[in-house]
């Protein structure tokens, strides 16, 4: 009989390159996109990435929802950089396919993104995400991700 395996949340992780965090944050830095929607990551960990959002009107669909795409980005972000976080310090990370859950409207004051590797390799790691909304009575779950990232080397960084 074999032993059980852990759930996906409670697997450890050692990092390939011990400054992953400041990596990790410098990236997230030079990323124009989170800084336009006024994202912030707030928890870099060995596979797990945290990145929260202000509801902001300006970003909301026809219903006063935030938008889809919106949800979407901050979650595909908090998946690659807690891909990111496991990869050496030569590497970049790409997006390679997601599928992506909406459970409810968006609709909170915050809204929390949560990435984790379920699954490190070499060159593909398989993550998921969540989102959840910050509301006047609790969280509330608003999306689910399956996302696979891409380690890629020998490409300059802009910005």
């Amino acid at each position: 009989m074999s032993a059980a395996r852990p759930p996906f949340g409670s697997q450890v992780f050692t990092p390939a390159d011990t400054a992953f965090e400041q990596r990790v944050r410098d990236s997230f830095a030079r990323q124009r996109v989170m800084n336009t929607l006024g994202a912030t990551l707030t928890s870099v960990s060995p596979g797990e990435v945290v990145i929260e959002l202000p509801f902001r009107e300006d970003l909301t669909q026809q219903h006063g929802y935030l938008h889809a795409a919106i949800v979407t980005a901050i979650v595909d972000s908090a998946c690659g950089y807690a891909a990111y976080s496991l990869m050496p310090v030569d590497a970049a990370v790409l997006t390679v396919e997601y599928k992506v859950n909406f459970l409810a409207p968006a609709a909170g004051r915050r809204f929390v993104a949560y990435g984790r590797v379920m699954k490190p390799g070499r060159t593909l790691t398989v993550t998921t995400g969540e989102v959840v909304a910050e509301t006047v009575s609790g969280l509330k779950p608003v999306a689910t991700m399956l996302a696979t990232m891409m380690a890629v080397s020998g490409r300059e960084v802009s910005g």
